[in-house]
């Protein structure tokens, strides 16, 4: 089987984290969160975790050395032999250059880069109708995919909330910040030729099913 190996990018509330998890279902290959994998390094108490934590705890961005010592790890394992989605990394250019060493050490290289575009109105209207359950994570939409039971989770019954930082003056910083940060590595994976553009203001069917054209396209 040829292997697979995807980045998601795109603004705060594009549907990374949601499309990610389709596509990776789709190929059967791993969906890895930067933050997940942060996290379970903090809960395990690994040495990278360890490190990690301090910086968590003292409000600062983890170093990027850290985190690509944490992907290195997590996408060396076993069940990325097949490939595996990444969402939320790599933020910076270092990072992006970063990654294309470790899997260039291994002889390997990502296959795409899937971009989604969607608009800042858009995004702030999005997020407006965000809820996240405090116990579980699990996210809703309100407007696109809310849940069955009003205010409540679905598969834990915890009460869900609204995020703080996804109320429109905070989203609109947060926009800032993408664009500061985050659109200089599209540029890096544009040159690159390895850079998708699809768009992701459709619902969340109809995005998966261009992501999966635009997948055909891909010379792996």
């Amino acid at each position: 089987m040829t292997a697979t190996r995807l980045v998601f990018l795109g603004p705060p509330g594009a549907g990374k984290g949601t499309q990610a998890d389709l596509v990776a279902d789709s190929l059967g290959i791993p969906h890895i969160s930067t933050g997940d994998i942060l996290r379970e390094a903090m809960e395990k108490k690994t040495d990278l975790g360890g490190r990690a934590g301090r910086y968590v705890e003292g409000g600062d961005l983890v170093p990027d050395e850290i985190v690509l010592s944490l992907v290195e790890e997590r996408t060396g394992r076993e069940d990325c032999a097949g490939g595996f989605v990444l969402d939320g990394f790599p933020r910076t250019v270092a990072q992006a250059e970063g990654l294309d060493g470790i899997l260039a050490e291994r002889g390997e290289a990502l296959d795409a880069v899937i971009l989604l575009d969607v608009g800042d109105e858009a995004i702030i209207s999005r997020l407006a109708q965000r809820r996240v359950c405090p116990a579980c994570g699990a996210l809703y939409s309100l407007d696109g995919d809310p849940p069955r039971q009003d205010g409540v989770c679905d598969k834990c019954g915890a009460r869900l909330e609204a995020r703080v930082d996804d109320d429109p003056a905070t989203v609109k910083k947060r926009l800032e910040v993408y664009r500061r940060d985050t659109l200089p590595v599209v540029e890096y994976y544009e040159s690159e030729g390895l850079l998708r553009r699809v768009g992701g203001e459709g619902d969340v069917e109809g995005v998966f099913s261009s992501i999966l054209e635009v997948l055909k396209t891909v010379k792996r």
